[in-house]
């Protein structure tokens, strides 16, 4: 596939990831359409192509179409119907069909058992009886998951007990977007590691070093990278992201996340977009995870993503209250060396929002670890 300089690349949503790929993109002399479902979104500010009545306005989306060569997404809740009404006029990656695999969260760990990929036990759920049949067969704990829109620890309820079993079945069939459930077997895990991948429309892929990544109440807080595991769980997590991105026949970049457990890791899910594990790339790497993301769905060559530096460190700049999203001091962060601080313009903050991050590069991964931290307790909200 051949696109025509200039180009318009159009994004399905306007949040921190559209506004990462908006600024490479622009980078590479090519002009940005934004459609979101409200105005002043963080990419939607930083192009004159932003349409922010939404994909759910038919003449907002028509308008949006036609001022797009090729559309890609920032985030995989939108509807279905929605990408295979764009297809029929711009290509779209990840295309409808890749998505269809990924976005129902059974239907993605079903496609990736089926290509012998490693994942966790895990069971469709009709009823409740069917949580306390897995529960008998599994043990305690066990994680219930919602199919649809479940990120940043939305769509998880850990269970440790026959009680919890009810509680967590009504919380989710009260929300009528995460009522389609499937439970799986908990993983008593040692690490959280994650790996960016990039595949074109020929083939190629360019796969980002392994990293171990901290969460906190299920949002990710903190990137090391690399991760210090053996040589031969570093070769499995390459192999197996390369199996995923082929399972589903995905052309984009692609963030998947790993269990290490007993010297062994677990698919845990993938993100068909750029990933917030892969946001310490913009410094650390030859190439960023949304460079390739760029280049891979234009089919142009893939680049270098290898790192550039022996260590890097990503932290999460999370809201710690609700209302005014902007901080009140971030001369402490720029003192500090080889920091690199991204703020994401988020006009509104809630408690535990994803409002910026900051990335430290270094030589040893313990000093670097520990100036991220200093670096951070800099930053004022």
């Amino acid at each position: 596939m051949k696109f025509d300089y200039p180009l318009t690349i159009g994004i399905l949503g306007g949040g921190q990831l559209a506004k990462m790929l908006t600024q490479v993109a622009q980078r590479m002399g090519m002009n940005v359409a934004i459609i979101e479902n409200f105005p002043n979104s963080p990419a939607g500010e930083i192009t004159k192509l932003d349409f922010f009545r939404g994909w759910n306005n038919k003449d907002e989306l028509d308008k949006f179409i036609d001022s797009c060569d090729v559309v890609t997404l920032e985030n995989e809740f939108i509807d279905l119907k929605i990408l295979e009404y764009i297809e029929q006029r711009k290509p779209v990656f990840p295309n409808s069909k890749t998505m269809r695999l990924v976005q129902d969260k059974f239907i993605q760990k079903k496609t990736f058992q089926n290509a012998g990929i490693p994942v966790p036990d895990f069971q469709l759920i009709n009823s409740i009886d069917d949580i306390h049949q897995f529960a008998h067969k599994h043990g305690f704990p066990i994680v219930l998951k919602s199919r649809f829109m479940g990120y940043d620890g939305y769509g998880n309820a850990t269970i440790h007990n026959e009680i919890e079993i009810e509680l967590a079945y009504n919380k989710f069939r009260s929300q009528p977007n995460r009522n389609l459930l499937y439970v799986e077997k908990f993983v008593n895990f040692q690490l959280e590691l994650a790996i960016m991948i990039a595949r074109n429309h020929s083939g190629q892929t360019a796969i980002y070093p392994l990293v171990q990544t901290i969460q906190r109440n299920h949002i990710c807080n903190e990137v090391i990278a690399p991760a210090n595991v053996p040589p031969k769980i570093n070769d499995q997590a390459r192999t197996i992201a390369q199996k995923c991105v082929e399972s589903i026949d995905g052309i984009g970049i692609f963030g998947i996340e790993f269990f290490y457990e007993n010297g062994n890791i677990l698919v845990n899910e993938i993100a068909p977009r750029p990933h917030n594990t892969g946001h310490y790339t913009i410094e650390a790497c030859y190439t960023s995870q949304f460079e390739n993301a760029i280049r891979a769905i234009l089919d142009l060559p893939l680049g270098n993503p290898e790192m550039i530096v022996p260590a890097a460190v990503m932290l999460n700049l999370l809201g710690e209250r609700n209302g005014n999203g902007s901080p009140t001091d971030i001369s402490g962060v720029l003192k500090t060396p080889n920091t690199f601080l991204h703020l994401y313009n988020k006009k509104e903050s809630r408690i535990g929002r994803k409002m910026g991050h900051i990335t430290v590069l270094g030589n040893v991964i313990d000093e670097t670890y520990s100036r991220a931290l200093y670096s951070k307790n800099l930053f004022k909200w």
